[in-house]
């Protein structure tokens, strides 16, 4: 599955060059890990974010989120956001601190 690659460099416009983040190729997408956890992702062209078990039911209230159910079986913890909730900049830059602040609430790896 291809990955949307403008959404992709809008999210490396975002983490920029700070190397506590990797990408990786990962669900037929693209995955974003920080400091060895994984926070967040394009798969198409949506993103995936890493909010964690408690964040989960307030990620899923905002506006174009949605369980990510990749494997048929909603994954908790994981939100997929379509293009339109992350269309601006200042959403992106939220649904990305978001998935970052779980990241970095866990043990390097």
């Amino acid at each position: 599955m291809a990955y949307d690659e403008g959404l992709e460099e809008r999210i490396r416009q975002v983490v920029g060059d700070d190397p506590s983040y990797t990408a990786k190729k990962l669900f037929g997408g693209l995955c974003f890990l920080c400091d060895g956890n994984m926070c967040f992702g394009i798969l198409g062209d949506e993103l995936m974010v890493r909010v964690g078990r408690e964040a989960y039911a307030a990620a899923l209230a905002r506006p174009h989120a949605r369980e990510m159910d990749f494997t048929s079986r909603p994954m908790r913890g994981m939100v997929m956001v379509a293009s339109d909730g992350c269309a601006e900049d200042a959403d992106l830059r939220d649904w990305l601190g978001r998935g970052t602040s779980f990241a970095r609430s866990l043990p390097p790896k």
